[in-house]
């Protein structure tokens, strides 16, 4: 157990997760068979789902990283979206399969979306350990969900509460906020 774990329910057991990332890695084979793919994780959350999601597609890909910020410090979206790390390649003409750890008022995703497009990829796809419909501020296309859940705090499989507890296998939520 890690410390300060009790403070977390289970709301994603470390099974199921490993389960839908493997169906969501072999959807994703099929789907970009023979295309240029770059997987784009979002920082800092999706880099566990990156890692985990990259190994399940039995593909030759790419991997790059954007570094976003609308949190702060805070459990709920500033609505304020800034890049705190670019891409390190261009990603003209290729295909872009964005990967997040969670999608929840949308706001950062339209952001990352439009800022995409005048990039001039080939495409752009949306990949989502989790979804939050309930919280969707601006709406946006998702092309694949891990998992649609409750208007809960999370934690756990890269999702952090004050920079700590990416590092649980399962993703969890927090009882009280403290």
């Amino acid at each position: 157990m890690i410390q300060g774990e009790e403070r977390f329910g289970v709301l994603i057991p470390e099974e199921r997760v490993q389960a839908r990332v493997r169906e969501l890695g072999e959807q994703i084979t099929r789907d970009y068979e023979g295309k240029d793919l770059v997987m784009v994780g979002i920082l800092k959350g999706a880099s566990m789902f990156l890692a985990d999601l990259s190994r399940q597609v039995k593909l030759p890909v790419t991997l790059d990283f954007l570094g976003l910020a609308s949190y702060g410090q805070s459990t709920e979206s500033s609505g304020v979206v800034r890049i705190t790390q670019d891409l390190t390649e261009p990603i003209v003409g290729r295909d872009v399969l964005v990967v997040e750890d969670i999608v929840d008022t949308g706001l950062t995703l339209d952001f990352l979306l439009r800022n995409f497009a005048v990039r001039k990829p080939n495409s752009i796809r949306v990949c989502t350990l989790l979804h939050k419909p309930a919280n969707m501020v601006k709406p946006v296309k998702l092309d694949y969900v891990g998992f649609v859940i409750e208007n809960v705090f999370v934690v756990g499989y890269g999702l952090d509460f004050e920079q700590r507890y990416r590092n649980l296998p399962y993703v969890g939520y927090l009882k009280e906020v403290y």
